[in-house]
This record gives structure tokens, sequence and C-alpha cells, in this order.
């Protein structure tokens, strides 16, 4: 045989046994943990809460992320008021404080929902809160 010859047919038969087994593959996306952060409220402590109209109410808590957070959301539903989203800037742990007012609210029920988004966009689980004014 050609030495040549003999070159590119040891080539060939490489190729083909390489063919046969998985190859390497790397992660072109999401490389975290696909779980999102973990997020709670420490104010109010009590899933339900009972407050005076008038009284300022602080929502608190912290959301957490070994991937780092990006965003953490509080959504407000039975009144007429809202949150901006509160940037995590990528660290690991964002606690965050939102101010309620109660003022002519007496008799609403609230339902405060808590998620954080990480850095890769995985999305936390929702906490709650529910919040009676008298």
């Amino acid at each position: 045989m050609i030495p040549g010859r003999a070159f590119r047919w040891a080539g060939l038969l490489m190729l083909a046994a390489c063919g046969t087994r998985e190859r390497l593959t790397f992660p072109t996306e999401n490389t975290g943990n696909d779980r999102g952060p973990i997020s709670e409220v420490t104010h109010p402590l009590a899933q339900d809460t009972v407050v005076t109209s008038g009284d300022l109410l602080i929502i608190q808590g912290r959301a957490f992320d070994p991937d780092g957070v990006d965003t953490v959301y509080v959504d407000l539903s039975g009144i007429n008021q809202g949150f901006a989203p509160i940037l995590g800037g990528g660290d690991d742990t964002v606690n965050f404080a939102v101010q309620l007012s109660t003022i002519d609210q007496s008799g609403a029920r609230l339902t405060v929902q808590v998620h954080a988004v990480d850095r890769l966009g995985d999305i936390g689980a929702i906490v709650s809160r529910h919040i009676n004014i008298e």
C-alpha cells in the first residue's frame, strides 16, 4: 500500500469509530441549576395579617440565588396600588422593602405575591401573604 493511502484509510477508520460514540457537548445557554431564586417575606411574617386602615404597612423580605438575582417582583391585588420591579444587579441576596398605604382602604382584602428571576432567566416560586384592612 502507498503510505499516503494508508494514512487516509487510518484517518477514515478513526472518523468512523468516532461517529458511533457520544460526542462532547457544552451548554450554550442557561448554565445554572434551572431553579429560580428563593423568595421569602419576613414582614408580615404571618400568612394572614390584619391591619387598621390608615396604618402604613411595610412589606419586607429577600430573594437569594447562587446564580445571582436579576429582579424581584412584588405584585399586589385587591387595591389600586403597585410597585416597580426591584433590580437585583446580580447579587446573590437581594433584600427588599416596599410601603403599602392602607389609607381609606377599610374592608379591603389584599394579596401580596413575591417572586424573583435570576440572571439566567430562571423564575422562582411565588410566596404570598393575605392582608385584611379593618
